[in-house]
């Protein structure tokens, strides 16, 4: 048994379990609001210019037209991709999904800590009142603990990368999903080109076509998820 009267030997068993937490992260996996969703969509999406070559570029500089002219042919409009991600259907459905798994992988993550920190406490506890036969059952069960704590953080970090996993795959869905409605919107519209609001400083609100477009969508998804019911 380790004896109470032998604190070199519960100074060596005990061990720094505030060094051990500062490993796990307290603040696991915050709640992502659909508006820091649609930030990161928005990032994605200003990468891109949605650019639609109309007949009117390609004709420029026949039958005597000069670039001036063709210029003046331009076909803009533009979207406020925030606001549409915030009220689209299909991403709030997403977000919902998104939430739940990070709620579950939370309650996973927590569940474990929980358990190892109750372990751990009840190990201190033990080898300060001189609870083990020997020595080196104590400092097997030191290390057995050791060894959960480095596979709590390694949950830690696989869940934070599943989760970041997730929110790519949801943003590329989103942009898929604007990219490929807006082509065929497009077939109609003939517009030249269709820029993202977030990039424009200044414009015209009769070239701003989000809400009509945030409709379609909306139908369009709708009439998609009914299909598949």
């Amino acid at each position: 048994m380790v004896g109470k009267n032998n604190p070199d030997k519960r100074c060596l068993l005990t061990i720094n379990f505030y060094f051990w937490a500062k490993f796990i992260d307290s603040t696991y996996m915050k709640n992502t609001s659909l508006v820091l969703i649609s930030i990161l969509f928005i990032a994605v999406a200003g990468i891109y210019i949605l650019h639609f070559s109309g007949n009117k570029l390609n004709n420029s500089g026949k039958d005597g037209t000069n670039d001036g002219d063709a210029s003046s042919e331009l076909k803009i409009a533009y979207i406020k991709v925030d606001s549409l991600v915030v009220n689209y259907d299909f991403a709030q459905e997403m977000h919902d999904g998104f939430t739940k798994q990070q709620e579950a992988f939370s309650k996973e993550y927590s569940d474990k800590r929980s358990r190892f920190e109750s372990q751990a406490a009840s190990f201190q506890e033990k080898v300060q009142r001189g609870g083990f036969l020997t020595q080196e059952r104590a400092m097997q069960e030191r290390d057995r603990l050791m060894g959960e704590e480095q596979q709590i953080t390694k949950l830690d970090q696989e869940l934070s990368t599943k989760l970041s996993q997730i929110q790519a795959d949801n943003n590329k869905q989103l942009l898929d999903s604007l990219m490929n409605y807006l082509k065929i919107y497009n077939k109609d519209k003939k517009y030249s080109y269709i820029f993202n609001a977030g990039e424009v400083l200044i414009g015209d609100d009769s070239h701003n076509i989000t809400k009509e477009v945030l409709v379609n969508m909306n139908a369009r998804y709708s009439k998609a998820k009914g299909k598949t019911k």
